[in-house]
This record gives structure tokens, sequence and C-alpha cells, in this order.
């Protein structure tokens, strides 16, 4: 998924895996195969990115970092997730079921977008879908949208990765041995996705993104219930 569409993957392995690990572990494991990922396709076409989007992107990625850090340990988990799972879901259904537009979103909803995406990154391993949400409304390219997304993850879970060193959670040995065994099956499948990739059009990418979205929030819904 990580690879076809530039984000998604931990709203899906993460509510997986914490039917057979705790869901700290789980956050911080994936925490490293996402930044695995995120720097093998943020680094696969950098003239691709639409810079000026990753620009508006990251300043409001780092607040959103910083509040998802402080809400950590006092947010109830799973009233957090619910209320995400209802939103994404919810607009999964419309991009699945809209007419088709040509209309672009304003560029003052990146702020909105890195926010959101800051906090959900470091509370849920999921800052992935306010950015496709945002860079899908913006009339990207295929290539542009898959190359700014990965710029755009790739800075999100690189200050994830970052925050649980400073509160601990990546200073288990046990999550770095897994890791071991989880990222280079990870980058296989961006390898995988990368040849997938190629054979498809924007528009089917951005259906294949509702797709995501609508799996991943009915995940987090699940796992909230």
């Amino acid at each position: 998924m990580f690879g076809l569409t530039g984000f998604g993957s931990a709203l899906i392995t993460i509510p997986l895996a914490t039917h057979f690990v705790p869901l700290q572990f789980a956050l911080a494991l994936f925490a490293l195969a996402d930044l695995a990922g995120a720097l093998r396709v943020g680094m696969e076409n950098p003239k691709g990115a639409v810079r000026a989007e990753w620009v508006r992107l990251v300043p409001m990625i780092l607040v959103g970092t910083a509040l998802g850090v402080t809400l950590l340990v006092n947010l109830p988990r799973q009233a957090g997730m619910l209320a995400l799972g209802a939103f994404v879901l919810g607009y999964a259904f419309y991009s699945l079921f809209r007419h088709e537009s040509k209309k672009v979103i304003a560029a003052g909803w990146a702020w909105v977008a890195g926010l959101a995406g800051g906090i959900t990154s470091t509370l849920f391993g999921a800052g992935g879908p306010p950015y496709a949400i945002y860079l899908s409304q913006r009339g990207l390219g295929k290539e542009q949208f898959r190359a700014t997304m990965g710029f755009a993850t790739m800075t999100s879970i690189s200050l994830r990765v970052a925050a649980f060193l400073l509160t601990g959670l990546l200073l288990d040995p046990k999550v770095w041995l897994v890791a071991v065994g989880v990222v280079p099956v990870s980058l296989l499948g961006i390898f995988v996705a990368q040849r997938m990739f190629l054979t498809v059009s924007r528009e089917q990418l951005l259906r294949a993104v509702a797709v995501v979205l609508l799996a991943t929030g009915a995940s987090l819904i699940l796992r909230a219930i």
C-alpha cells in the first residue's frame, strides 16, 4: 500500500499487529519500518515532488507532532481512533462516489492537513490520510502526488521516530530486533508496488487512495470498538 500510494501502511499494519503485540510495541516497530519505506519512496523521484506543497505542510507537521507527543499519554485512545476513523471513512465514501470535478482546493488547507497529520502520526502511527486528502485535491499528476506524499510522510515519520526516542518507546531492544526482519520485507513490498505503479493511471491511483482510506478508516473504527 505504501509503495503504491505513498501512505496507508501503518493504518493497516498496526491494527492487525495489535492482535499479537501491545499497541506501544507495534507503534514503535512500524515507525522504523515506515521510516525505511518513506526514505525509499521519498528519495525515489525527488524531482517529481512539488516542493511548494511540501514546504506548506512541514511547519504544521512540526506543530502537530509536538501536540501529538503531549496528547499521547493523556488522550483516550479509543475515542481518538473512533473520531479519526469516522472522518477518514466518510471521506473515502465521498471520494469513491463523487462526480468528477476539476476544482482545486485552496493551498491554505495544507495547514490543516499538516497539523492533523502530525497529531495522528504520533498518536496512531497514521499521518498519511490528511496529507493524501489534501494532495489528492490539488490537481497533481500521479508521479507528483506519489513523490510529494513521499516527502510529506518522510518528514512526518522522521519526526515520529524522534518523538518515540524521546518518550522511550524506541529504547526497547526487542523492537530493534524484530525490525531486522520486518524492514526488509516492507522494502520488498515497496519494490513490488513500484512495478504496479508504472501500469496505473492518475484516476486509478486516486481511486486506490480512496480504497485505502476506506479500509483504514474501517480498521480504526473496529479497533476503537
